[in-house]
C-alpha cells in the first residue's frame, strides 16, 4: 500500500495536525515525537514507514479515545517529518452490551481525526468471528447476541449475579478472541499500540500464566512465543473455563468460544504510549470533548468507563439480589453497589464532576427507581431477559441439585410452591413433564438441557480456588466487601461484590 499523500492530502494533513496538536499539551507532543522515534525505529527507518501497519484495540470508551487521538497524532507527526508514515489499523470490538451511543461516539472521533476515506488507515468492527468495515449503523449478528446471552445466563446462575463473573469473564475471554483476529486480519500487523505501561503488561501476563500453569498448559511453551503465547495460554483458559460452564460434551459452545491466538504469518510487538501521557481525562477534556465529539451517554457512561452499558445491570442485579434473595430492599442492593462504584472511580482518577453525575443518577428513591426501569429496558433490548429470568439468575436455584428451589419457588413464585418434586425430577432426567418442562423455560429463558446442566453443577464458592470460575475472581481487583444485614440471623456480615 502506497501512503505517498497528494497535494490536497498534505493540505489536509497540516490543517489536521495543527488543530490536533493544539490540543496537546507541551508533555505530550513530546511524547508523540518520542513513540514516533520508537516505530521508525521498530519500522527500520523512515523509508520503511509505508509497509509499517500499527493497530489500535478501541472499545469506545474515553480511555481508548484518547490513544487513537494520541496514535493519529503520531501518524500525522511522521508524515510531515519524514513524507513517510505508517498505516494505522483500528480495530473496533463490539457484544450486546455496547449500546449505539458508543457506535455513534466511535463516528464522531473517526471524523473529527480525519480517518475515513484516508488509504494510511483501516477502520474495521468485529463482531466475534465477523470482521466489516466500521459503520456508525451496523446491526449486531444474532449468532453473537444469542451466545452473549447464553454466557450472561449460564455465568449469573453459577455466581448468583455477581457482577465480574456474570458479565465480565466470557467477555475478556472474548478479547483475547478479539486480538487474536484483529491483530493477525488480513496478513497482520507489525505492532499493537496500548496504554498499559510496562508493569501493568508484565502482571496480567503473569496473572494469564498463573491461570494458564492451573489448567495444565505449558506456561514455559507460552513464555517463548511472545504475544501469540500469551493467546495459546488464554485459549487453553477458556477451554476450561468454558468446560465448566457448560460441559465437556458441549462440542458446539466450546468450540464458538475458543480464543483465535493468530498465525505464524506476523508476530506484532506491543508499544506502550503509557509514560508519555495522562489517562486522567479532566488533562485531556478538551481534545475528548470538544475537539474529537465524545458524549457521556446516560445509559453507556458509567462507574469506571464509557464504553458499555452493562455495569447498569450489574447494579440492577444487585438490587435484585437484596430483595428477592435477602429479603431486604432493591435500595439496600443499589447503595452497596454504589459503595464499590465509588471505590472503582477512586482507582480510575475520575474527575470529581463525572464522579458525581454518576452518583446523582441514583441519589433519591424516585432516581433509583427510573434507573431500575432504564435497567430492565436495556436487559430486555440487549440480553432478550425480562426481569423474572434476572430474579432466577440471582437466586440460582438450579445450581447444586436444586438446592435453592424450593425457597425460589416459596418467595418468588407461591403459586407453584408444591411443585418442586415435579421440577426437580425434570431437572435430574428422570421425566420429561411438558408443563414443568414449559415453566422452567419460560421462568429461567435456558433450555432444558442448560437448566440440566446447572443442576449437576455447583454454586461458586468464592471463598476457595477449586474452579476457574473463582480463581478469575480471585485476582481481580474490581471488587470489595460491604457489611451487610442478614434478616435471618439479626446480625451484621461482610459479603464481597464485584463490578465495574
Amino acid at each position: 500500500m502506497s501512503n505517498e499523500p497528494g497535494t490536497d492530502t498534505r493540505e489536509h494533513d497540516a490543517t489536521l495536525r495543527s488543530r490536533l496538536f493544539g490540543y496537546l499539551s507541551q508533555v505530550e507532543i513530546t511524547g508523540v515525537k518520542a513513540v514516533g522515534e520508537q516505530i521508525v525505529e521498530s519500522a527500520g527507518g523512515p523509508d520503511k514507514l509505508p509497509e509499517y501497519k500499527l493497530m489500535v484495540a478501541y472499545g469506545g470508551g474515553k480511555d481508548s479515545t484518547y490513544v487513537v487521538a494520541f496514535v493519529r497524532a503520531v501518524q500525522l507527526y511522521l508524515q510531515d517529518t519524514f513524507d513517510h508514515t505508517f498505516v494505522m489499523r483500528v480495530a473496533n470490538m463490539r457484544h450486546a452490551g455496547v449500546p449505539q451511543a458508543v457506535m455513534d461516539n466511535i463516528d464522531r472521533v473517526y471524523r473529527s481525526l480525519g480517518l475515513p476515506q484516508d488509504e494510511r488507515v483501516e477502520l474495521i468492527t468485529i463482531d466475534h468471528t465477523l470482521i466489516r468495515p466500521f459503520e456508525r449503523v451496523l446491526p449486531l449478528p444474532q449468532r453473537m447476541l444469542d451466545i452473549n446471552r447464553l454466557d450472561v445466563l449460564m455465568n449469573g446462575h453459577r455466581s448468583a449475579g455477581d457482577g465480574r463473573p456474570t458479565f465480565c469473564n466470557s467477555c475478556n475471554l472474548s478479547v483475547a478472541d478479539f486480538y487474536g483476529r484483529a491483530a493477525w486480519w488480513q496478513g497482520g500487523v507489525d505492532a499493537v499500540v496500548t496504554g498499559d505501561s510496562r508493569r501493568e503488561q508484565l502482571l496480567y501476563s503473569a496473572w494469564i500464566l498463573r491461570l494458564a500453569k492451573a489448567s495444565g498448559i505449558d506456561v514455559d511453551k507460552c513464555r517463548s512465543l511472545g504475544f501469540q503465547g500469551l493467546l495459546i495460554a488464554l485459549r487453553g483458559i477458556g477451554d476450561t473455563y468454558f468446560r465448566e460452564l457448560f460441559g465437556d460434551d458441549a462440542a458446539t459452545e466450546l468450540a464458538e468460544r475458543e480464543v483465535s491466538t493468530g498465525g505464524r504469518s506476523a508476530q506484532p510487538e506491543f508499544i506502550s504510549i503509557y509514560e508519555h501521557v495522562s489517562y486522567r481525562v479532566h488533562d485531556h477534556w478538551d481534545l475528548i470533548v470538544d475537539f474529537l465529539g465524545f458524549q457521556f451517554d446516560d445509559l453507556a457512561f458509567s462507574f469506571s468507563e464509557s464504553d458499555c452499558a452493562n455495569p447498569n445491570l450489574m447494579a440492577h442485579l444487585r438490587g435484585l439480589r437484596t430483595q428477592y434473595v435477602q429479603d431486604r430492599t432493591y435500595e439496600d442492593g443499589i447503595t452497596e453497589y454504589l459503595h464499590l462504584g465509588k471505590e472503582l472511580m477512586k482507582k480510575k482518577e475520575m474527575p470529581e464532576n463525572l464522579a458525581q453525575l454518576v452518583l446523582s443518577r441514583y441519589d433519591s428513591a424516585e432516581k433509583m427507581e427510573q434507573r431500575r426501569r432504564l435497567s430492565e429496558e436495556f436487559a430486555r433490548d440487549a440480553f432478550g431477559l425480562d426481569e423474572p429470568a434476572l430474579v432466577a439468575m440471582v437466586f440460582s436455584p438450579f445450581t447444586n441439585e436444586g438446592e435453592r428451589l424450593q425457597a425460589f419457588l416459596d418467595r418468588c413464585h407461591p403459586d407453584m410452591s408444591g411443585s418442586a418434586e415435579r421440577l426437580r425430577a425434570v431437572l435430574d432426567g428422570t421425566s420429561d413433564e411438558a408443563e414443568a418442562v414449559a415453566w422452567l423455560e419460560g421462568t429461567s429463558a435456558l433450555s432444558l438441557s442448560q437448566l440440566r446442566t446447572l443442576y449437576r453443577s455447583s454454586l461458586t464458592d468464592f471463598t476457595a480456588r477449586d474452579s476457574m470460575i473463582a480463581r478469575v475472581r480471585a485476582d481481580d481487583p474490581h471488587k470489595t466487601g460491604v457489611q451487610t444485614f442478614d434478616p435471618g440471623t439479626g446480625g451484621l456480615k461482610l459479603e464481597m461484590i464485584s463490578g465495574r
